[in-house]
């Protein structure tokens, strides 16, 4: 089926991107496959992350299917544009119908993208994960991607303004090395197996990251930054939902 609303979007995307000045760096790009199907597992930023994603999939010329809250598909103008890039709505309080159409793209041979910690990290740095993408990996027999993103935080992420002004922002996005898991695998020590991964993944990505990290909000404070912590962020989430 021909793809009518994805190109546009592309279009509007790279138009951003080029107004911004961005300074795009795509790592692993060959582990990419060229056809059939794939799970990219995603840390999670800014609220950019699925368009910085597929743009380091365009010289690959694969385009992901990516599972996203339910609340985006609501959206009056977001909405009709996730239908009709054929994303996938995840209702948080019930996750069924969202893992059965992730299986049925993957049949299809779809790249589907994942971020497993949910939400976004306000620390920057992993959060805890879900096991949703080990065992849709299980299940399909696809290979699952550690995906690593870097630096969109800086330009749009959970409680900070927004930087949409002409800034030449460094973004890295680094693929590692495809990681499968058999039908018999267990799904808790897979996960934490492509945690592992995904944390080397972003070590790396940070210390060969051009920018310093000190004193600054978007960086997390094990680099010298001034984000909060996980406890941090934990304690004020309890703290938020005492009367």
């Amino acid at each position: 089926m021909a793809e009518l609303v994805y190109p546009p979007v592309i279009g509007i995307f790279k138009g951003l991107w080029k107004s911004l000045g961005l300074r795009f760096r795509f790592e692993g790009q060959s582990h990419i496959p060229i056809k059939g199907p794939a799970l990219l597992a995603m840390n999670h930023v800014s609220y950019l992350d699925f368009a910085i994603a597929g743009t380091a999939l365009l010289s690959s010329k694969r385009l992901a299917r990516f599972m996203a809250k339910r609340e985006i598909f609501d959206h009056p103008i977001a909405g009709p544009l996730m239908r009709g890039m054929k994303h996938i709505s995840v209702d948080r309080n019930n996750g069924g119908p969202s893992f059965v159409a992730a299986l049925k793209a993957l049949e299809k041979g779809e790249i589907v993208g994942v971020f497993p910690e949910a939400t976004i990290s306000q620390s920057f740095e992993l959060k805890e994960m879900k096991t949703g993408v080990v065992r849709l990996a299980m299940e399909s027999g696809a290979p699952v991607l550690p995906t690593i993103i870097w630096g969109s935080q800086r330009i749009w992420t959970k409680r900070q303004p927004r930087n949409f002004t002409r800034s030449n922002f460094p973004i890295t996005v680094a693929i590692g090395e495809p990681m499968f898991f058999g039908k018999d695998h267990d799904p808790e020590l897979g996960l934490l197996a492509l945690k592992e991964s995904m944390a080397k993944l972003l070590k790396n990505v940070q210390e060969s990251y051009p920018d310093s990290h000190i004193g600054e909000r978007w960086a997390p404070a094990s680099l010298g930054g001034t984000a909060p912590t996980l406890e941090m962020v934990e304690l004020e989430k309890r703290r938020r939902k005492d009367p």
